[in-house]
């Protein structure tokens, strides 16, 4: 029996989701013990590697002009977004700016979706509206800190928001050479600024083994979403690649045995429940 259409696209995002949480979780272990600008170009030049073996290995055909620019145009919002949302993480709340900048890159694709096809229908939209309070619920702190670095992280969800929608317009080609030059693009970006803020204190081979790894499978995620957004209604695809928190703070919890509070289990009631939902 044939899946459902509205499924395999949410299966896709389920996988961004994963891959996205996990690779987050490393990153932010990682960045406890080494430069989180290296750590992150480290990341960005192994996920570049990983896609372009991938492309090659299967003989991926090359995308078209139009699909190159889009893909490059992905790289760069997203790469800039994360230097800004790592800028705006270490000015502030993080549990404050990083639902901030998760629901409103989510949001931003949601309205344009909606706007170009249609609204999604009763279910969908409440999985939306569920989804936005996992992740806020899961990613929030409950320490009373006065919300700084909220500027920043509103710039990074825009500029992820950004990539997003670049990966969408960049069409139906191989996506391993559209996450390939994606990627590529964000190398630049970070590699950049870590020239120019002279970014170059030491890691060791722990450190560089933690971004490779985090870098191979967040690029896999990408990889999942852009799967997900070429056979899906943009709109549900983001929503349901925006829970990636879940995941985070799930590893978070086993692994660092960091404390559950009881909104956070809510959170993730909420973000499990959105998902058949907005797969409707």
């Amino acid at each position: 029996m044939a899946l459902p259409t509205t499924l395999i696209p949410a299966l896709f995002s389920l996988g961004a989701v994963c891959t996205w949480g996990t690779s987050d979780f490393l990153g932010g272990y990682g960045a406890r013990r080494a430069n989180v600008l290296l750590l992150t170009t480290i990341a960005h030049a192994a996920g570049t590697t990983f896609m372009l073996l991938c492309a090659f290995g299967t003989h991926a055909v090359f995308p078209s002009h139009h699909a190159v620019i889009w893909s490059c145009a992905a790289g760069l919002s997203g790469g800039g977004a994360l230097a800004l949302f790592y800028k705006s993480l270490s000015s502030g709340n993080m549990g404050l700016t990083a639902p901030v900048a998760a629901v409103f890159s989510a949001a931003i694709p949601v309205v344009i979706g909606i706007t170009h096809e249609g609204f999604p229908g009763i279910a969908p939209a409440s999985g939306f509206l569920l989804a936005a309070i996992g992740i806020w619920l899961v990613s929030r702190t409950e320490d009373g800190q006065r919300p700084k670095g909220i500027g920043l992280a509103l710039i990074a969800g825009a500029g992820f928001a950004g990539y997003y929608l670049c990966t969408r317009q960049a069409g139906a080609g191989s996506v391993f050479w559209i996450a390939a030059l994606a990627r590529a693009s964000s190398f630049t970006v970070t590699s950049i600024i870590v020239l120019f803020s002279r970014s170059f204190k030491p890691m060791d081979g722990w450190g560089v083994k933690i971004g490779v790894l985090a870098g191979c499978i967040d690029v896999t995620g990408s990889v999942c979403y852009i799967l997900a957004a070429q056979s899906g209604r943009l709109d549900s695809t983001v929503v349901i690649s925006s829970l990636y928190p879940v995941v985070t703070v799930l590893l978070a919890r086993v692994v660092l045995h960091e404390h559950f509070t009881r909104w956070r289990v809510v959170g993730m009631i909420a973000a499990l429940l959105a998902v058949p939902l907005i797969a409707l």
